[in-house]
């Protein structure tokens, strides 16, 4: 009772009732919610405190950056579910709200192209020597759950594609990311699309600082060949997953091109079957499904695999895990 007490004195007040409004259809920093409430930084941040203390709010570190979101999980995170289902659609404060956020939007959809303008002439270079992406993405939907309510995290997101191919599926889905970069166009397309199922996180896919056993699938994206341990990387996804939960691997098969070793700091130029299989193995999972794409010069593989018991390795991992967030 006083759980949820404390979340109703802290959702009772004007500014703070924007906030639950404006953090439901995107994760914003301190400086975003500044501009777009015309308030105070240290004022923001005095609201920002007491909604996260009471379990309405989400807080997760990005570098330098705090951004902040509606919380999933938690005593009091169907409170802000109920609370965001009241809040009038056609207020005159929230249209000015909506207005300011669509600046805000605005100004990380310009960052983003910036950035892309920087690199496209390397994605274009990589993406010339394999199979069209419609294909892999075609080949990735066979892979992922039928049924409803399913949960999702993408290791190594980039621009955020997949998370827009599995929106319209699953309940919710995470990307992780090192590349602050790539977080901001992976914000700026979710925004795009208006996919508020989807965020996007700061996050190393060697320790990934997520709640164990929280998701039903994990993806790695061409994002494997940069690991220098992918047996571990693995096994730490492998965390992650709830008991029948999958994981797809999408990378390159084994090849020559030794220039995205030189020019793109790939390790690892493809991985075998025969590799990817004794590492899922070793992580505790059955492999399922191979699916091969030949390009020229690359071939993209789709390795999918699922958590059929508790392996003792996961069992460590999830101890190591158990202070971690969401």
């Amino acid at each position: 009772m006083e759980r949820l007490l404390q979340g109703l004195r802290a959702a009772a007040e004007d500014t703070r009732l924007r906030v639950l409004a404006l953090c439901s259809e995107t994760e914003l920093s301190v400086s975003e919610l500044t501009q777009i409430l015309g308030q105070s930084q240290p004022r923001v941040s005095r609201h920002l405190k007491l909604m996260v203390e009471a379990g309405l709010l989400e807080r997760f570190r990005e570098g330098a950056w705090a951004f902040y979101s509606v919380a999933e999980t938690g005593a009091n995170a169907a409170l802000a579910k109920a609370l965001l289902s009241l809040t009038p659609n056609d207020d005159t404060v929230r249209d000015r709200d909506r207005m300011r956020l669509d600046t805000v939007r605005r100004n990380r959809a310009v960052r983003a192209e910036e950035f892309f303008k920087r690199n496209a002439q390397n994605w274009d270079e990589i993406r010339r020597m394999h199979v069209d992406d419609q294909s892999v993405e075609r080949a990735l939907r066979d892979l992922l759950p039928a049924r409803p309510g399913w949960s999702h995290v993408d290791i190594g997101t980039g621009t955020g594609r997949i998370l827009e191919i599995v929106a319209p599926m699953t309940e919710r889905a995470i990307g992780i990311d090192l590349s602050h970069e790539m977080l901001t166009v992976a914000r700026a397309n979710l925004a795009r699309t208006d996919l508020t199922n989807c965020h996007v996180r700061y996050g190393d896919m060697r320790q990934l600082e997520l709640q164990p056993e929280s998701f039903d699938v994990a993806t790695f994206h061409l994002v494997l060949h940069y690991a220098d341990d992918p047996a571990s990387v693995l096994a730490e996804a492998v965390r992650l997953l709830r008991p029948g939960g999958s994981i797809v691997v999408i990378d390159f098969a084994p090849h020559d091109e030794s220039l995205l070793m030189d020019e793109h700091a790939h390790r690892w130029l493809g991985f075998t079957d025969s590799e990817m299989e004794t590492w899922f193995r070793g992580a505790g999972l059955e492999p399922v499904e191979t699916v091969h794409l030949s390009g020229d010069p690359l071939t993209v593989c789709l390795w999918s695999a699922t958590l059929t018991e508790m392996h003792p390795k996961r069992l460590d991992a999830s101890e190591k895990g158990s202070e971690s967030w969401l």
